[in-house]
């Protein structure tokens, strides 16, 4: 029940991070809002007590704030139940037009921030919780399923989270009881946008008869549906007592799935006979053919 979680938020002052904290509050339980600028939560902190909402700064491409951040949470309420992996930004920009800083930083705070919140996480919910669990929310996105035009290094970043929380999920042992679920979200109306980053269009990008930038276009005619009740989703995930390593929400997010699985598909069957007369061999067979091939090479 959420009435009893404990929450620890990253990116809590817009967008899902923000409507999840609310969504937590609302329903009982207690939150941990991490964010870079504790003022902007202001109004939310004003109507809780400080045993309910703790505000905490936390900027996720500084590690030590990131460990700073677990231990007051530590301090405060001795265990977290569910970590919201929320916090970054995206970058509406041609491959071509991105700036190289712009585009680390966005790395820097997408993926690497996301990753060393997870490690601390799994490692909290190792060592501190009694009994040992939890659960690791990742805020993805169907643009990590799929790349879209204007947003490739956004798209990458959310592929990398994707990749990093397969493996994370993949080592973890099963006596822990730390379940990880990846949150492909499809597109919504949110006030996330603030966080997204505009550089110029590249000029081969831009159309010579309506100076509209093309590669952007789909993005201000695409659908969009409302969070709030998307939040309330994110929240009954923490719930399931078997959840999926990758849930969509959103209708646009389900099709994406369905897409990208249906053409790796066809791709494998269109090509698996390219692969067919290509011998598996182990490791150690590879081994001592590597050796007796530099043998031969000495006696020769």
């Amino acid at each position: 029940m959420i009435a009893s979680q404990i929450w620890l938020i990253t990116g809590s002052s817009s967008g899902f991070g923000r409507l999840v904290t609310e969504a937590v509050l609302e329903s009982g339980g207690i939150v941990i809002a991490t964010l870079r600028d504790p003022e902007a939560l202001s109004d939310v902190a004003s109507r809780y007590p400080s045993n309910k909402l703790s505000v905490v700064k936390l900027d996720v491409r500084n590690p030590d704030e990131i460990r700073d951040a677990f231990a007051r949470a530590k301090e405060l309420f001795g265990r977290i139940d569910v970590v919201f992996n929320n916090a970054g930004f995206s970058l509406l920009s041609e491959a071509e037009s991105a700036p190289e800083d712009v585009a680390r930083e966005l790395f820097d705070a997408n993926f690497w921030g996301a990753a060393n919140v997870s490690r601390e996480a799994v490692k909290f919910f190792r060592e501190v919780n009694v009994p040992q669990g939890g659960r690791l929310l990742q805020a993805s996105s169907a643009g990590g399923i799929e790349g879209y035009p204007a947003l490739p290094y956004y798209c990458a970043s959310k592929f990398a989270l994707e990749g990093f929380t397969e493996g994370l999920a993949s080592e973890l042992r099963p006596e822990w009881n730390i379940k990880v679920t990846s949150i492909v979200l499809g597109s919504y109306h949110t006030n996330a946008g603030r966080n997204m980053k505009r550089p110029p269009p590249h000029p081969a990008y831009v159309d010579a008869t309506t100076q509209h930038p093309t590669a952007r276009l789909y993005l201000y005619t695409k659908s969009a549906a409302y969070p709030e009740d998307a939040a309330h989703l994110i929240c009954k995930v923490a719930e399931l007592q078997d959840p999926p390593l990758r849930l969509p929400l959103g209708q646009d997010a389900v099709e994406v799935l369905r897409r990208k699985g249906q053409s790796l598909l066809e791709t494998a069957e269109e090509y698996q006979a390219w692969s067919e007369n290509v011998p598996l061999i182990s490791s150690e067979e590879y081994c001592l053919k590597l050796s007796q091939q530099a043998a031969k090479m000495k006696t020769s």
